[in-house]
């Protein structure tokens, strides 16, 4: 079985878009006291004389700050010189302001590491090379990651971040709330779109609760759809594939149908979002597995929530599997401490069992590090989902997600996408809002 979960661990594969962006404070970083560089960070069971206060920044309490937290744990106890700033950064901002620090000569506004989405790594890496340190030299094992994992923040041979998690898609859902429906977790396993639409119009009648919460205007549970299929926003030759796509089109016709049945219930921001699911207002949520962390932390909750795979589309091709974020951690080139930024990682993200089987319970941090797969941990019953083995069932649901071409360009694609779904929304014909859409696109990317 050890074998086995860590041979699904290590064909983890696409990651669309990470997790999730709450809101965070606006910190100026602070630097560290110990310079270093990336040729020699020490990376066996010695730190050397390393020490110093690394700030880094990320998102998502629940989830990335935690396991930022607990690596930290674990590191001060090899090296108690070793201190941490931890710093709360919507992803939105981090983009930005690798941007300005970029464009702007202000390196060393950057902090000593920092979170970067899966789909966006590269992107930033090519445009952006001065801001990120080249670790590939650095004594991190690259290899005992999965290899498609690491392409993410891999360009041209050279690597450029620490992998972290995975964002395997899942459907979780209040089983208390569907007994009230007479249904069960079971009812919405292996199904479509169709009868998860029917499923939720029954649960919305007997109970008055939507089935799940999404955002205006963004796009997640769209290229969750579109992944599921096999599908792609691109051509073989790069061009933007948005007309004429056939599966983008079932996908934005069975959005709207969610919305219009009062199955889905669409929320402002990232808050509401959160707020609606721990709170009761809908009966669960579809997203990457890192949501668990923010599910449970609604204590009162526990044993009655459970989760399966995601409805799949009527499209040839089809699966109940996909992929929403994940994320890999980048070390800025301007860091005083890029050596024990690199210890720090080397020695949790990148070489800790006992970090992951921290993490992994408490934050639903399924990471791409195959050693962790020989974990008892991932096996094991949760008491909070009613002693499901969750973490089990994601790493299976993980090795059947379709592979697709998410381009360099991606986020382009996904912002164009989302202005046509809520363009179609307010009632604009569809193929009018995907012209506009791929019209977008490609005057982005000339």
């Amino acid at each position: 079985m050890k074998k086995i979960l860590a041979l699904f661990l290590g064909i983890i594969m696409l990651l669309s878009f990470a997790a999730c962006t709450p809101n965070g404070d606006d910190t100026t970083p602070s630097g560290g006291s110990t310079p270093g560089n990336t040729s020699d960070p020490g990376g066996g069971s010695e730190t050397g004389n390393l020490s110093g206060t690394i700030t880094v920044w990320t998102w998502d309490p629940a989830f990335n700050i935690f396991a930022m937290q607990e690596a930290a744990k674990i590191y001060k106890e090899i090296n108690p010189d070793f201190e941490i700033n931890i710093v709360e950064v919507p992803w939105d901002d981090i983009q930005t302001r690798i941007i300005l620090a970029a464009t702007g000569n202000q390196l060393d506004t950057l902090p000593d590491i920092f979170l970067v989405q899966d789909m966006a790594f590269q992107m930033n890496v090519m445009n952006y090379p001065e801001a990120f340190a080249d670790l590939t030299n650095s004594g991190i094992n690259f290899s005992e990651f999965g290899s498609a994992k690491v392409g993410f923040s891999a360009v041209d041979g050279r690597n450029y971040g620490v992998p972290f998690d995975a964002g395997t898609a899942v459907l979780a859902l209040r089983t208390d709330i569907l007994a009230q429906a007479g249904l069960t977790i079971a009812d919405f396993t292996d199904i479509t779109w169709d009868r998860f639409i029917e499923l939720g119009q029954i649960v919305l009648e007997e109970t008055g609760i939507p089935l799940y919460s999404d955002r205006y205007r963004e796009t997640d549970l769209i290229m969750m759809m579109v992944q599921s299929a096999g599908a792609s926003m691109w051509n073989a030759d790069g061009s933007p594939n948005i007309v004429g796509n056939a599966v983008l089109e079932e996908v934005m016709s069975v959005f709207v149908r969610l919305i219009d049945t009062g199955v889905a219930l669409m929320v402002n921001n990232w808050d509401e979002y959160i707020a609606s699911i721990v709170n009761g207002t809908v009966a669960g949520t579809i997203n990457g597995c890192w949501i668990l962390g923010s599910i449970q932390t609604a204590e009162d909750q526990a044993g009655n929530w459970a989760l399966t795979n995601i409805p799949r589309l009527n499209a040839p091709g089809a699966t109940n599997f996909s992929n929403n974020g994940g994320s890999s951690w980048a070390i800025a080139s301007s860091s005083p401490n890029q050596a024990l930024a690199i210890d720090f990682l080397n020695h949790t993200f990148a070489g800790s069992v006992e970090f992951y089987d921290i993490i992994l319970p408490s934050s639903g941090a399924i990471g791409t590090w195959i050693p962790a797969g020989d974990s008892v941990v991932y096996s094991e019953p949760q008491d909070f989902f009613a002693g499901q083995r969750i973490f089990y069932d994601i790493v299976s649901f993980t090795a059947r997600v379709p592979s697709v071409d998410t381009g360099i360009h991606y986020y382009e694609a996904r912002n164009a996408i989302g202005l046509a779904l809520a363009a179609i929304v307010e009632g604009m014909d569809m193929q009018r809002a995907l012209q506009e859409a791929e019209d977008t696109v490609r005057f982005a990317i000339q």
